[in-house]
C-alpha cells in the first residue's frame, strides 16, 4: 500500500475517494501484460483532486509494499469504474499497451461482467438497446436519449434468481463500451444494480454496501504471442 501522498498541481475537484484497504491481486504476469483483480472502491487512475492520488495505476507503478513489486512502465489500456471490481489487463511496455489499445478501440476484446440486480427478471436471456448521452445538467451522470445519444447494446443472461429480498444475478456482455452503460441499462429495464449510487430505485442503493458489479472475463489477443487469451476473475458476491 502506498504510504505517502505525492505532490500535484492538478486542478482540484470535489470528489474525495475513501481509503481503499484492499490490495490489487495479480492474476497473471508475463513479459508483456498483467491481469489484475481491481478491488471495489479504488480509482483506476489518480484523480484531479490531489488527495485522490491512490489508484490502480499509482499502486502498479510504485508497488504495493509487501504484496507486489513496482511496474514502472505499466499502462492501462482500459479502466473500470471506481465501484466496479474485477479483471483488468495492463500493458507492461509501450508496444503491448499500444497493441491492447487498438484491440479495445476496434471492439475486438470481449468482456463479461456479473451483477446483482434488484427484482426478478423474468426472461432468461435478453438484450438492452438504448442510446446513451452525456447529462450536461447532472455531471457525472449519463442519460438514455435516442435523439442525441450514441448507440449502446448490452446482452444479459440470468444466472440465478434470489428471494427475500427479490434479486437477479446476471451475466452481462456489453456489445458497446459507453460510460456507465451497464448501470444505466439496468436501471432502464427497472432492475438497477444493487449498491449503485447514481442509477437507482428508492431502495436499491441501500441493499448492498458496494456496487455489485464485477468484471469477470476478458477475451483478447495476447500482444506478445498473438494467441487468443482468456482471463478470468471469480465474482466475490
Amino acid at each position: 500500500m502506498p504510504e505517502s501522498c505525492p505532490p500535484s498541481n492538478l486542478p482540484v475537484d470535489d470528489f474525495l475517494a475513501p481509503l481503499c484497504h484492499q490490495f490489487i491481486e495479480i492474476l497473471h504476469q508475463d513479459d508483456d501484460i498483467l491481469l489484475i483483480n481491481k478491488p471495489s472502491g479504488l480509482l483506476s487512475l489518480s484523480g484531479k483532486n490531489p488527495l485522490n492520488w491512490d489508484s490502480v495505476h499509482y499502486r502498479l507503478v510504485h508497488g504495493q509494499k509487501g504484496v507486489s513489486p513496482a511496474f514502472p512502465e505499466a499502462k492501462l489500456p482500459h479502466r473500470l469504474d471506481f465501484g466496479t471490481s474485477g479483471i483488468m489487463v495492463v500493458g507492461l511496455n509501450a508496444a503491448s499497451a499500444q497493441h491492447l489499445n487498438k484491440q479495445f478501440q476496434s471492439r475486438s476484446i470481449r468482456k463479461r461482467y456479473v451483477a446483482l440486480l434488484e427484482g426478478r427478471i423474468e426472461d432468461n436471456h435478453g438484450q438492452i438497446s438504448a442510446a446513451i448521452a452525456k447529462d450536461k445538467d447532472n455531471f457525472p451522470l449519463v442519460k438514455i436519449c435516442h435523439a442525441t445519444g450514441k448507440a449502446a447494446v448490452s446482452e444479459y443472461t440470468v444466472l440465478e434468481r434470489l428471494e427475500q429480498p427479490c434479486r437477479s444475478l446476471v451475466k452481462f456482455t456489453p456489445l458497446t463500451g459507453r460510460t456507465h452503460q451497464l448501470r444505466i441499462h439496468s436501471q432502464a429495464i427497472g432492475h438497477p444494480i444493487l449498491g449503485c449510487d447514481l442509477y437507482k430505485s428508492e431502495s436499491s442503493e441501500q441493499m448492498a454496501d458496494r456496487l455489485l458489479l464485477h468484471a469477470s472475463d476478458l477475451y483478447f489477443e495476447h500482444p506478445g504471442s498473438g494467441d487468443e487469451f482468456h482471463g478470468h476473475c471469480p465474482c466475490p458476491f
